[in-house]
C-alpha cells in the first residue's frame, strides 16, 4: 500500500509587512528616546549670552551713577526681566535651527536644574530688600545663578557648569568685600562671564 503525503488545505499565512515595520519604527522610536535622554542639551545659545553680557555692563554703568543703593538695585532688577526673554529667544532660534526639540530629555533636565536657585534668589532678594541688607543681594544673586548653571550645566556641555563656578566665585567675593564694589563686581560677572563664555560657546557649538 502506497502511502500518500498529507498537504495541508491552504498555506500558513505570510508575516505581515505592516507588522515588521510597526515593530521597527517603535525600535527605532526607543533608541532615539534613550539617546535624546542620555544626551547634552544644546541649545544654550552663546550669542544670547554675549548679548546678555553686553547689557550687563550697560546696566553696570547705570547703577553705579545711582544715588542709592535701592535704586542701583533697582536699575538691575529692570534688567533681570529683559535678560531671561533674550536667553529663551537665543535658545529657540538655536534648537529651531538645529532641529531638535528644546525641552527634549536634556531640556528638561536642564530646566528642573537650573530653576530652584533662580526661584529662590527671587524670594531671598524680596526678603532682603525689605528688611534693608542690600549690600547681601549682589552676592546672594550670583552665587545663587551660579549654582543654577552649575545643577543645569550638568546636563549641557562642559564649559557651562564652569561658568557657573566662576559666577559662584563672584558671589563669594562680593559677599566680603566692601559694598561699593559691588556694581563693578556685578559687571565684571554677569557682563565679562557671558560674555568670556559666550563666544566660545557659540564657535564651537553652534551659535
Amino acid at each position: 500500500m502506497r502511502m500518500t503525503s498529507v498537504r495541508p488545505l491552504r498555506p500558513p499565512p505570510p508575516k505581515e509587512p505592516s507588522s515588521l515595520h510597526g515593530r521597527a519604527m517603535d525600535n527605532l522610536a526607543f533608541i532615539r528616546n534613550t539617546m535624546e535622554a542620555a544626551g547634552s542639551f544644546t541649545a544654550v545659545s552663546g550669542w544670547a549670552m554675549v548679548a546678555i553680557g553686553v547689557l550687563a555692563v550697560m546696566v553696570a554703568i547705570a547703577a553705579s551713577m545711582a544715588p542709592t543703593a535701592a535704586s542701583a538695585i533697582n536699575v538691575w532688577l529692570a534688567s533681570a526681566v529683559l535678560s531671561p526673554l533674550i536667553a529663551a529667544w537665543g535658545m529657540v532660534r538655536k534648537s529651531r535651527r538645529a532641529k531638535m526639540p528644546l525641552l527634549s530629555g536634556p531640556g528638561q533636565k536642564f530646566l528642573l536644574s537650573f530653576s530652584p536657585p533662580i526661584v529662590v534668589g527671587a524670594l531671598l532678594t524680596f526678603v532682603l530688600y525689605r528688611a534693608g541688607l542690600l549690600e547681601a543681594i549682589p552676592g546672594v544673586w550670583l552665587l545663587l545663578y551660579g549654582t543654577g548653571v552649575v545643577a543645569g550645566g550638568a546636563f549641557s556641555v562642559r564649559i557651562v557648569p564652569v561658568m557657573g563656578l566662576c559666577f559662584m566665585a563672584a558671589g563669594a567675593i562680593a559677599l566680603f568685600t566692601p559694598p561699593e564694589w559691588n556694581q563693578w563686581i556685578l559687571g565684571a560677572a554677569f557682563g565679562g562671564l557671558h560674555i568670556a563664555f559666550g563666544i566660545p560657546i557659540a564657535r564651537s557649538y553652534g551659535g
